[in-house]
């Protein structure tokens, strides 16, 4: 893993200010859904991107008619 350079501290509310420079290099804007991934005593931060509600694929997936998202191959 490869470091940047920058350090930020926890506020009083748990958060921590990801710096203009990385959200704009991984097109992370306002609002942007952020998945959580623990690897030993590492906390990895990582764009959710939803998968498919039957086999977790994260290609050709659409809403399903029950309000799931099922990939094309799940149909």
């Amino acid at each position: 893993m490869k470091s940047v350079g920058v350090v930020r501290k926890i506020d009083n509310l748990g958060r921590v200010v990801l710096p203009k420079e990385l959200r704009k290099t991984f097109d992370l804007p306002e609002g942007t859904p952020m998945e959580f991934y623990v690897n030993n005593n590492q906390i990895i931060l990582q764009k959710y991107v939803p998968g498919c509600a039957l086999c977790g694929s994260v290609e050709n997936v659409q809403p399903h008619k029950s309000g799931k998202l099922v990939c094309k191959d799940c149909l």
